[in-house]
């Protein structure tokens, strides 16, 4: 059989005050063509069709009309919810999805077979996929009782109630007579950073080993990292990435989709298709000099200024390059005040650094708990 894997389309992105909505129509119309083109049986969304879990009208039209186009090229389309979606809202649209052909699944439900969906292929290839949508750490411990598993402790990680959740889905993987496949919406040990994953739900305890798939899976199709990537454990594993950069710590990534080709009885073989109407992101660096000769194409550019801050200097950047959204002065220009460089200190760090930081100046620095006690914090507000 072959199955098409892609995930965190995050319709609806704002870059900097710039709605990239006419970007995620040209790149969804792309996969849709891979997908005529490759005649895939499977098709896998595996997470964050939205960026925000309140979705405008518009990204709602775009996403389901995405899918419906996915499912109008006869394959079976399964999708599940990430941690941007509201999985709720997603399990809303349940009947309209079950009416297109689509399997949905935004949230965890009682019934272990929810999770379970099957199928056999036009040339008889028989197929099985757990769909597992995004758990945050609180409603992981619920998923697990709700199995009726073993007592939750407290002491109990993250990655134990999904590797539970896991088994017990998978406990028919053992019988390989069928093509085993699993998709989830979570961080694997070992896999790198896209660079515009929200920080809470990638690190903070939210890593799971990837031994927790069992070496009779196929497949394992993921969703949650932007960029595409195999990850080494007992069975194939992937990140399909996400089909456009979403921010600009992701301008090295290549815009793909993955094909699969797998049977019962053969390895998976997986290859990249790259999504050509992907707008690029760049970072450029220099005066207005070395500005005036970029060509840049039309990218969106981030663009450090290496010129004395002045008034009228953001508007010359942007005649020489109109695509320059995000202007920013090299921090070696600027004056040399504190609060430039606390500043400075500050750029680029996640909000777990900035708390131990703060921490550290208070003189408590080896107090974990209070640590522990800020990342359950800033998970269940991120939430």
């Amino acid at each position: 059989m072959r199955i098409l894997h892609t995930s965190d389309w995050h319709v609806g992105k704002v870059l900097k005050g710039h709605s990239r909505l006419t970007e995620h129509i040209a790149v969804l119309a792309d996969v849709v063509k891979i997908a005529q083109a490759e005649r895939p049986d499977l098709i896998i969304v595996a997470g964050d069709l939205y960026q925000t879990s309140a979705p405008t009208p518009e990204a709602t039209r775009v996403v389901t009309r995405a899918l419906s186009a996915l499912r109008a090229t006869g394959a079976h389309v399964a999708v599940i919810g990430g941690n941007h979606d509201n999985g709720a809202a997603l399990d809303a649209l349940r009947p309209w999805a079950d009416a297109a052909g689509i399997t949905l699944r935004g949230t965890v439900r009682d019934n272990p077979d929810e999770h379970r969906i099957s199928g056999v292929t036009d040339d008889g290839e028989i197929w099985r996929l757990v769909a597992l949508p995004f758990l945050s750490q609180r409603y992981a411990v619920r998923a697990t009782e709700m199995y009726d598993l073993t007592a939750a402790e407290a002491n109990q990680t993250y990655a134990d109630h999904i590797g539970r959740l896991i088994g017990a889905l998978t406990s028919d993987f053992f019988d390989t007579s069928a093509v085993n496949l699993i998709t989830a919406h979570l961080t694997v040990v070992g896999g790198t950073l896209g660079g515009g994953e929200r920080e809470a739900h990638s690190v903070l305890g939210y890593a799971v080993p990837s031994t927790i798939f069992p070496s009779s899976t196929h497949y394992v199709a993921l969703g949650h990292l932007h960029r595409p990537q195999n990850v080494i454990g007992p069975c194939p594993i992937r990140y399909s990435g996400s089909p456009l950069a979403i921010d600009f710590g992701e301008e090295e990534n290549i815009p793909s989709v993955a094909i699969i080709d797998v049977t019962a009885n053969t390895a998976a073989k997986v290859r990249e298709v790259p999504i050509s109407s992907a707008r690029a992101l760049r970072t450029v660096r220099g005066t207005l000099d070395d500005l005036a000769a970029v060509d840049a194409g039309d990218a969106w550019l981030r663009v450090i200024v290496r010129e004395a801050p002045r008034a009228g200097l953001r508007e010359q950047v942007q005649e020489l390059l109109p695509h320059a959204i995000d202007i920013r002065i090299d921090p070696e220009l600027l004056p040399n005040s504190a609060a430039s460089a606390r500043a400075a200190a500050r750029a680029g760090r996640s909000p777990r650094e900035l708390f131990t930081d703060y921490l550290c100046d208070c003189g408590h620095a080896d107090d974990d708990g209070v640590r522990e006690l800020f990342d359950e914090l800033y998970d269940e507000v991120s939430t």
